[in-house]
């Protein structure tokens, strides 16, 4: 199939691309990567009068450690996070899921932006960001503001990024010495949106028992889904066998997801408590081993 016929700009800087979006608004869609767009142009499921490829401005690559988080322009590449030492060192859990980010040619093209602007359920990147209580900066001609995941991803493919508005970039938090981390996943296959995914993150006490559980579950819900319950409860408790396996359980009855030919709504839950026990227990074992130095 062919895409729509539209009327292609392509800004030199992020503030040609705000006056472009300014002026177009509703009409309008941003091109960071494409991986995502041009496939919904190609099946008529978006049809706008105008694409700003915003593929040469500057401003929204690059990878940057700013003080409690690591800091990624909304332009940048996977691969290239993929690849980053600083992710690699500050914020492992980023440096795993992604590698489960389609194929190395999507890799390659697509960018950060794109995927949480996409805001697929499904998608690797939503559900790290939210586990690790990460944040949106959105941007505007008119002001700059900063979302939290909760804010920011409102249901199945939908924001509230505002017609005149872009991802500038996305800060996530550095995983703290004494912790764990661990990324889950199961897909048909190897470069397909998850059926069900886990982000954990665990820090542990000096005595060995949890001093804090950030956790997300991705393909669950219509938007990445934190188990609060879960995390309460997991909270001044030796981890042990019993903990973990009644921990994994205990809100899969709360998640909603969509049953299709590839997997019911009965087995993406139990899908969900199989993949969370396992993310707990990576987890658990990483903060003990000192895996973050």
């Amino acid at each position: 199939m062919k895409p729509p016929k539209f009327s292609y700009l392509r800004p030199n800087n992020l503030s040609e691309a705000l006056e472009m979006l300014a002026e177009y608004g509703d009409e309008a869609k941003i091109m960071s990567g494409g991986q995502s767009l041009i496939p919904l142009l190609n099946m008529r499921l978006s049809t706008p009068a105008y694409i700003i490829d915003i593929g040469r401005v500057e401003e929204l690559k690059g990878i940057r450690d700013e003080e409690d988080s690591i800091v990624i322009g909304g332009m940048t590449r996977h691969a290239d996070v993929e690849k980053s030492p600083l992710v690699r060192e500050k914020c492992p859990l980023l440096s795993e899921g992604i590698r489960w980010v389609g194929h190395n040619q999507i890799r390659t093209r697509g960018t950060i932006g794109g995927s949480i602007a996409h805001a697929d359920p499904s998608a690797e990147l939503p559900c790290m960001l939210t586990a690790l209580r990460g944040e949106i900066v959105i941007v505007s001609n008119e002001e700059e503001i900063i979302l939290s995941p909760e804010e920011f991803f409102l249901s199945y493919l939908l924001t509230s990024l505002e017609p005149n508005q872009l991802v500038k970039e996305i800060r996530f938090p550095k995983i703290k010495k004494g912790s764990g981390y661990a990324f889950e996943e199961v897909a048909r296959r190897h470069g397909d949106f998850a059926l069900v995914e886990v982000a954990a993150v665990i820090e542990l006490n000096t005595d060995g028992t949890i001093a804090e559980a950030k956790i997300a579950l991705g393909g669950a819900n219509s938007v990445p889904f934190i188990p609060e319950g879960t995390e309460g409860f997991l909270i001044g408790k030796l981890p042990d066998d019993s903990i973990l396996k009644e921990a994994a359980v205990l809100q899969i009855d709360e998640l909603d997801p969509e049953g299709d030919i590839h997997g019911s709504k009965e087995y993406r839950r139990y899908l969900s408590g199989v993949l969370l026990e396992r993310a707990l227990y990576k987890a658990v074992e990483r903060a003990r081993e000192g895996v973050i130095a």
